[in-house]
């Protein structure tokens, strides 16, 4: 009876540890998906975003940690919009050719409109508020 309840207890513990695995899992997924790519911290108005010189005339940049991507379309004239892709909530990888793109799913955005040029997303990217004083670029 004894090697019954080693044997027991082992599979008592490989149960709990593959429980804890399949939690930490789901954890970490959790934080990738949906939402607000993880956090629900919004970027508070008056904030520098980033200065003129970072982004690129007829490209942009994508802020990670403020969730916003910048482009400007023509020189002198900056956009913002969100980082989240409409899709599933993950973030977007890169501006690059006139459109924002997600490198998840391979949705596309314009870059000076926000609207999708490709899917699987179907809404557009929501308008950041922003204003530009001097080189910086702030939430507005």
């Amino acid at each position: 009876m004894t090697v019954d309840r080693v044997a027991d207890v082992r599979a008592s513990r490989r149960i709990v540890f593959q429980g804890l695995g399949a939690l930490g899992v789901a954890v970490a997924l959790a934080g990738c998906a949906g939402g607000e790519g993880g956090s629900d911290k919004e970027v508070a108005a008056g904030t520098v975003l980033t200065t003129t010189d970072q982004v690129p005339v007829g490209g942009g940049v994508v802020l990670v940690d403020a969730k916003v991507v910048v482009t400007q379309p023509t020189e002198g004239d900056f956009k913002a919009f969100t980082a989240i892709c409409t899709h599933q909530g993950l973030l977007v990888g890169e501006v690059e050719n006139g459109v924002i793109h997600c490198d998840n799913h391979g949705s596309e955005f314009d870059y000076a409109t926000g609207q999708v040029t490709q899917g699987p997303a179907s809404q557009p990217l929501a308008t950041v508020d922003i204003e530009v004083k001097g080189d910086k670029i702030l939430k507005a």
